[in-house]
């Protein structure tokens, strides 16, 4: 696992709300788990339940794209953060964070096999942080 892996992660995050259909089927394993800690509590998700909040969220959205920060590899773990911004469909001209991301994920078959997300409502963002 390489760089590959790597680009896995980062496409799934940049591609998931582009209009592709098969994307989820593109990236998530069948089997995938999510575990994700957020601002409304814990969720465990599987390949259903991240299709419907997929789902989900595009139909709220005019746009939403994410902004990737950082992505590290440590063996077959790939750690990413990133920034999620929306256009609303109330106002479509400003781009505004939607959330902050971090999230770890093992790779199986070369799919999004087993993730731990955490996230935290979008704010000022650092403009580089890691300057």
């Amino acid at each position: 696992m390489g760089v590959k892996s790597k680009d896995i992660v980062e496409n799934f995050y940049t591609s998931l709300f582009n209009g592709e259909n098969d994307t989820l089927d593109n990236y998530l394993h069948p089997n995938v788990t999510l575990t994700w800690y957020g601002t409304t509590g814990l969720k465990k998700l599987d390949f259903n339940e991240i299709q419907h909040l997929r789902d989900d969220m595009a139909k709220n959205f005019e746009s939403l794209k994410a902004e990737v920060e950082k992505i590290i590899q440590e063996g077959n773990q790939i750690a990413i953060q990133f920034t999620y911004h929306v256009k609303t469909i109330e106002n479509p001209d400003e781009e505004m964070p939607l959330a902050h991301f971090l999230a770890i994920w093992e790779l199986k078959d070369d799919k999004l096999f087993k993730g731990v997300q955490i996230s935290q409502l979008g704010e000022e963002i650092d403009e580089s942080p890691w300057s």
